[in-house]
């Protein structure tokens, strides 16, 4: 974890897109991210509450994979139970 204080918010959502994550509002996301020095919380709650800014993350048709998802969560240092959570966003309602 000792690079944890070196990793950007801009390499996370890059991580994620690579992951094939789609995120809608991303000129959004990534504003309110940098504006944020919790940007790892930020981003949690965009991901949970996003969607009245116009916020969503969803996959990209099967070009997703929900173990790609979890590895750039958990390189970025969000807890397990935040991984999950996020996950299981992105598969709902699918």
């Amino acid at each position: 974890m000792g690079s944890y204080c070196n990793e950007s918010y801009a390499e996370f959502l890059d991580s994620l897109k690579a992951a094939g994550v789609v995120i809608r509002n991303e000129v959004e996301v990534r504003e309110r991210l940098a504006e944020s020095q919790r940007w790892r919380s930020a981003f949690m709650t965009l991901a949970a509450n996003g969607r009245t800014l116009g916020i969503e993350f969803t996959v990209a048709g099967n070009g997703s994979d929900p173990r790609a998802v979890q590895r750039v969560l958990a390189e970025h240092a969000f807890p397990a139970e935040k991984e999950a959570a996020f996950i299981a966003q992105l598969t709902a309602d699918r």
